[in-house]
């Protein structure tokens, strides 16, 4: 597996305060693909107390969330301020007092209705030890590029029993896009993030202590009248070009005329510009270490020769 390339993560953050308030109307995909998210929850028998979107943007399916586990607290975590001011209809009223102090572990009342907000990176949850009932993402793991230690720090806020559920872009995913560039004479490694594989994603988890990750995957085709449309959308969504090889400074109009030239090289006229979103979706658990007949727990070789892992920064 080839390491992916490293993201500016300051400059993704910037990006998604820009696009807080015009991603629920632009985000069409997204929220179709959420909407087949939460439909996963129909085969499990589920009774979480704590639930946490993570990268839930504008907080588009939190209300489906508290409304499928309504015994439930739902945190929508996001590292933009605004989005989660999108996000967060109502914080701090009487009824969500305390709410901090039960996700970070320090207060055992009954959870409270929601959904409560908090800015934070998903690589560092503020978030006790095996604290969260489920952990739900809908195409933010894409904006990691450090899937290992995150599934880990995920792994360490689960609870015993408790599940794992995400959705991301594959390596199919804007290979229409990818192709344009490359035959504008650019070189699409260093505008288009490639994905990563469903294959090692399940390798990472299990590496990452989760048990039974389930991997599965669907094709969407998106269709837009012009070059132009397919831009706004990505700018509206926060979805451009954060890799830290990019080139600096704006993409001429020169430039993206020849892209848009390249998308529609072979397009009978009239037809729509179609862009492939490759959906992987997973689930993993949380389970109890095995033990030995003695009461033993079992500890795999590999998590010794890793070594102890070092707290979050707090």
């Amino acid at each position: 597996m080839t390491a992916p390339p490293t993201l500016d993560r300051s400059q993704q953050r910037r990006r998604s305060e820009r696009a807080a308030t015009t991603y629920a109307a632009a985000a069409v995909a997204q929220q179709e693909i959420g909407r087949r998210l939460l439909e996963r929850f129909d085969f499990m028998r589920l009774t979480p107390k704590i639930i946490v979107d993570v990268g839930c943007g504008p907080g588009t399916h939190c209300d489906a969330l508290a409304a499928r586990y309504p015994e439930s607290m739902v945190v929508a975590l996001d590292h933009s301020a605004a989005m989660i001011r999108q996000a967060v209809a109502r914080r701090d009223g009487a009824s969500g007092k305390g709410w901090l102090r039960r996700l970070i572990g320090r207060d055992d009342r009954s959870p409270s209705a929601g959904p409560f907000g908090v800015v934070a990176d998903m690589h560092h949850l503020p978030v006790a030890r095996e604290r969260c009932d489920v952990l739900w993402s809908n195409f933010a793991l894409q904006y990691s590029d450090d899937l290992p230690s995150l599934f880990a720090e995920w792994n360490r806020t689960l609870s015993i029993g408790g599940v794992l559920m995400f959705a991301l872009p594959g390596p199919d995913t804007l290979r229409e896009l990818r192709r344009a560039i490359d035959l504008a004479g650019d070189d699409a490694t260093r505008r288009v993030r490639q994905f990563i594989d469903l294959h090692d994603i399940g390798d990472m988890l299990i590496d990452a202590g989760f048990a039974d990750p389930v991997m599965d995957m669907e094709v969407l085709t998106l269709e837009y009248a012009s070059a132009d449309a397919l831009w706004r959308d990505l700018k509206a969504t926060g979805a451009t070009n954060v890799l830290s090889t990019r080139a600096r400074g704006l993409t001429t109009p020169r430039r993206l005329r020849a892209f848009a030239a390249a998308l529609d090289a072979g397009r009978a006229a009239g037809a729509p510009i179609r862009v492939t979103i490759e959906v992987i979706y997973g689930h993993a658990w949380k389970l109890q270490r095995p033990k030995t007949r003695e009461g033993f727990s079992v500890v795999r070789l590999e998590d010794i020769r890793r070594g102890p892992r070092r707290a979050p920064p707090s």
